[in-house]
């Protein structure tokens, strides 16, 4: 394949493109339209069982051509088809099933049947782990039943002896060695629960029900222990979930053995229940009523207290008054009100609509009260250390939970005789604490007047009354009072707020009535509530033990407060912020800061206020950012700063905005992406200018839209990507040559034209090392897109940036076995062509390119010419080193691409050119690796080009063209 003379095809750009456009054909519109929806009827048989399929009616025209997503559906849904299905499978369990599923399913349908706006105790377990802690030690004492055996009693001969034997266990077990484990932490106490826990499902699960319920009554027997009084209502917790777990699982038993053959409904009754599973319900009631002491035996029959349904209908009912009664032999008072709130969660599990026991429970409690100022609790204190009112608020979480139970769906009358009480035994504090919380909002913020009134009457000396002044907060946070009473509420509250002087409990009760004044009040109660709690978080750098309490009061001025020119008016918003003074805080608190502005800040702005404070919190932020700062948290930082740099926009103030990208620029130096996004910024600016200025700049613009290229040009070389570099110096390249500015265009040409050599052969994407080329490709393609626009600078000759470009090609280290080189001297010949025309596709207006330069100069054509001969010379010798390699593959892909372009491109009027086309396709052709679908569809081309009377040359060419198939 000898080298042969180029020459370019004259190309009528308008008339090319005036024969591609298609043809406007009138589309009739019938009734049946390929994107009308099908409607599928899913028909459903007695008892869920398909016998045929269903019938899809569509409101297609009968007469039209059948829809392939109907023919394939055949009127039938395939979710229809499943629903169906398993709604015709029987429910059928096994004895295989395990029955702690069982028991989560039943669980899950009986928190459905309270309701969802029911708080269940699951809510509240992680609370009151986290809440109720102690560094003291811990013991447990176990008392492990023996293997000897008894001498049977007197009187017993008519007892069988499995039963007796049974018993003999039992007794044992209380009557044996004891265990006592000594000093342990609290965590190592959860441990050893824990592992009781498992202890039991394991005993359970390998048939021994008897060691099962020792565990279950010596872990009971843990409950009488009040050693350590402030860990009370966590050891509650651990205990209580062992109950549970044995409750279940004596319930999951018996409910299996009443479903063979069939299962029991949900809603069964005594009479669904046969005899043996009536036998064994009764064996377990029995075995528990033989346990001496009185705190196990209630625990445990409470635990499986719904195991009365198997024996009649009203045992549930009967049993409740009689366990609540039993209570009142316990002597402790908070023993005793746990054991009430752990009867009273059962109670609302198995019988919700029983409202007398709950009733009664809490009557007993308040006649307990009078205890708590006994001799015998004071002494306790004394001896643990502990004072009164840290003692109260143990009682919290079960009188808690007594009066949600009871205040669950309540008449308005039954919470107004609470609130009597309340009065009658003096305002005691404790008591109307937990009404406050566990009455509904509503009720209590439509009252709150009335209950500013019962806290005042209230002696602190028990219980502060800062915390009441919490719990009423809490419950005016969800609910509205009436509103002239407002401002009286807020008043009142924060005179005894503000008096409080320990910071941790001051900044606890604040924070809960920010939100009052957030939600009903505007920046001037909000601001004085700030300045009030900076006075007190202050001193002594109290601040730092308190960041928690102080992010969630910027949360929820976040949550009322969107407009951003009313947050950072208040006076004091900011030096709040200046307390945040640990670097991992303080960042965290502007990330939420910036994320509420982007999300709620819809119209750009240029409030100096605002953009001074968000500076400033941007910087916070930026500065954060070290060595050590991961990726993505950089990425992260960096996304919220240029959301906040979007949404700045001064107007037709361009050059105001532009000083505001030169001061972020040195801000957030550190942050490569938002030095990406100013670039564009200001080159978005430079194009805004022009807009306004429609092409025609004046003396003024014309310097700014300079000062916009230096901008550009001084930052992209401190970004390290050096495919980011490549891309700004090209964009900012056009964008400073659509501005007439053709020295600071050919300074970023230039630039870019030299970091090539810099490309790295493989770069990281999202972890991976990749191969380069690809990117290079693309880049070097657009790139030579732009210089047909460019023109030749007077002092540096013809074309000299392509030939700085494809010098720079030539230099580059390739990777061994590529053909890249090659393909952008390809991709230069239609550039070249272009070049060579009288009139370019495509200009900018107001800049004169080459073609009015040159006007079609024979020297700047013959230019042109032998630098596309070279370049299909390097191609051409390319293509004989892969057929001396036997890389037939890549030669035919090459051999196919420059066909294409001399068919494009190239005067095939001239022999030799034709003949070089016709053997680059034979050579492509020749191995049979080039896809016969774009070789047929070419050859079409090639014949509609032909029947033009410019192409007619085409015809001899085609003629000579022949399709091959490897064999």
């Amino acid at each position: 394949m000898a080298a042969v003379l180029w020459h370019s095809r004259g190309r009528d750009y308008e008339a090319e493109l005036h024969r591609c456009r298609p043809e406007a054909a009138p589309v009739e519109f019938g009734d049946h339209h390929p994107l009308k929806p099908i409607m599928v009827t899913d028909t459903k048989t007695r008892r869920g069982i398909r016998k045929g399929s269903t019938s899809s009616s569509s409101s297609s025209s009968s007469l039209a051509a059948p829809d392939p997503l109907s023919s394939m559906l055949d009127g039938t849904d395939p979710l229809s088809m499943f629903v169906a299905a398993s709604a015709s499978e029987p429910l059928a369990v096994s004895h295989s099933d395990s029955s702690g599923d069982l028991g989560r399913r039943r669980g899950d349908r009986e928190e459905e049947a309270m309701g969802p706006d029911f708080e269940p105790w699951s809510a509240k377990r992680g609370e009151i782990l986290a809440r109720f802690t102690t560094t003291e030690k811990l013991s447990i004492n176990l008392f492990m039943g023996s293997e000897r055996g008894k001498a049977p009693s007197p009187g017993s001969s008519a007892v069988s002896e499995k039963v007796r034997t049974r018993l003999e266990e039992l007794d044992d077990l209380e009557e044996g060695s004891q265990r006592e484990l000594l000093n342990l932490s609290q965590q190592d106490y959860a441990n050893r629960i824990e592992e009781l826990n498992q202890s039991l499902k394991e005993a359970w699960a390998s048939d021994q029900k008897v060691k099962a319920l020792k565990i279950v009554i010596q872990c009971s027997k843990l409950l009488s222990d009040t050693s350590v009084i402030q860990f009370y209502p966590s050891k509650f917790v651990l205990i209580t979930d062992i109950l549970d777990t044995f409750g279940r699982l004596v319930y999951d038993r018996i409910w299996t053995m009443c479903s063979d053959p069939r299962p029991l409904p949900d809603s069964f009754t005594v009479d669904d229940v046969n005899d043996t599973a009536k036998e064994t319900c009764l064996n377990w009631f029995f075995k528990i009523a033989s346990i001496r002491e009185l705190l196990p035996r209630l625990y445990v029959e409470a635990a499986i207290l719904k195991c009365n349904r198997f024996l009649n209908k009203s045992g549930i009912q009967e049993t409740l008054p009689r366990l609540t009664a039993m209570i009142r032999g316990i002597g402790d008072p908070l023993v005793a009100a746990y054991t009430r709130a752990y009867l009273c969660r059962v109670g609302m599990e198995v019988a919700p609509n029983v409202k007398d026991s709950l009733n009664r429970n809490f009557f007993d409690l308040l006649g307990t009260f009078q205890q708590i100022s006994g001799e015998s609790v004071q002494n306790q204190l004394v001896l643990q250390r502990v004072e009164a009112p840290e003692y109260l608020t143990l009682y919290s979480p079960a009188i808690n939970w007594i009066l949600q139970c009871i205040a669950y769906r309540a008449p308005e009358r039954l919470l107004m005789e609470m609130m009597e009480r309340c009065k009658k035994l003096g305002n005691n504090a404790l008591l109307l604490n937990s009404v406050m919380r566990a009455f509904r909002p509503d009720f209590v913020a439509a009252r709150a007047t009335d209950f500013i009134g019962m806290i005042k009457d209230c002696d602190e000396a028990g219980f502060p009354k800062h915390l009441l002044f919490g719990s009423l907060g809490r419950s005016l946070a969800c609910a509205d009072p009436p509103e002239p009473e407002r401002l009286t509420i807020l008043n009142e509250a924060w005179k005894v707020i503000t008096k409080v002087r320990s910071p941790r409990d001051y900044v606890n009760c604040a924070e809960i009535w920010v939100e009052f004044t957030c939600r009903h009040f505007t920046k001037r109660e909000v601001n004085t509530v700030l300045a009030d709690i900076i006075k007190h978080m202050t001193p002594d750098r109290a601040f730092e033990d308190a960041y928690p309490q102080l992010q969630a009061v910027i949360r929820k001025i976040l949550t009322y407060f969107h407009d951003f020119s009313v947050l950072f008016s208040m006076e004091r918003f900011l030096p709040f912020l200046d307390m945040f003074q640990k670097d991992s805080v303080r960042v965290e608190v502007c990330r939420s800061i910036m994320e509420v502005f982007i999300r709620h800040q819809l119209e750009p702005t240029r409030d100096p206020v605002i953009l001074n404070a968000m500076l400033h919190i941007c910087k916070t932020m930026h500065d954060s950012v070290n060595a050590l700062t991961l990726e993505d948290e950089k990425r992260s930082l960096a996304l919220l700063i240029i959301g906040f740099i979007r949404m700045v926009s001064f107007g037709r103030d361009f050059e105001q905005q532009l000083s505001f990208c030169v001061e972020a620029r040195a801000t957030f130096c550190n942050l490569e992406p938002v030095l990406v996004q100013l670039i564009h910024t200001v080159n978005q600016l430079a194009m805004e200018t022009r807009r306004v200025m429609r092409g025609s700049h004046s003396r003024k613009t014309a310097a700014f839209v300079r000062a916009c290229a230096a901008y550009s040009f001084i930052t992209v070389p401190s970004l390290s990507s050096i495919f980011s570099r490549l891309s700004l110096y090209l964009l900012s390249g056009q964008v400073a040559l659509a501005n007439q500015c053709l020295s600071q265009a050919d300074a970023f040409l230039k630039a870019a034209v030299s970091i090539l050599p810099e490309v790295p052969r493989s770069i990281s994407v999202e972890g991976k090392l990749r191969s380069s080329e690809s990117f290079l490709l693309d880049f070097v393609n657009n790139f030579l897109a732009t210089l047909l626009v460019v023109p030749d600078h007077p002092e540096h000759g013809v074309l000299y940036l392509v030939r700085g470009l494809l010098n720079m090609v030539q230099d580059y280290a390739w990777e061994d076995n590529s053909d890249a080189k090659v393909r952008v001297y390809i991709s230069a010949l239609p550039l070249l062509a272009a070049m060579g025309q009288e009139t370019y596709i495509y200009s900018i207006p107001k800049v004169d390119s080459n073609e009015t330069l040159y006007g079609g100069d024979p020297k700047f054509l013959s230019e042109i010419n032998k630098l596309c001969e070279t370049l299909i010379a390097q191609v051409l010798d390319h293509l004989k080193a892969l057929g001396r390699e036997e890389s037939t593959r890549r030669q035919g892909a090459l051999a196919f691409s420059l066909f294409g372009i001399l068919l494009a491109h190239g005067d095939l009027r001239n022999n030799k050119l034709s003949q070089l086309a016709v053997n680059l396709w034979n050579l492509s052709h020749k191995h049979g690796y080039c896809d016969t679908r774009v070789s047929v569809r070419t050859l079409e081309y090639i014949k509609h080009q032909a029947q033009q009377a410019d192409m007619a040359h085409l015809s001899d060419t085609v003629q000579r063209l022949t399709l091959q198939s490897r064999t």
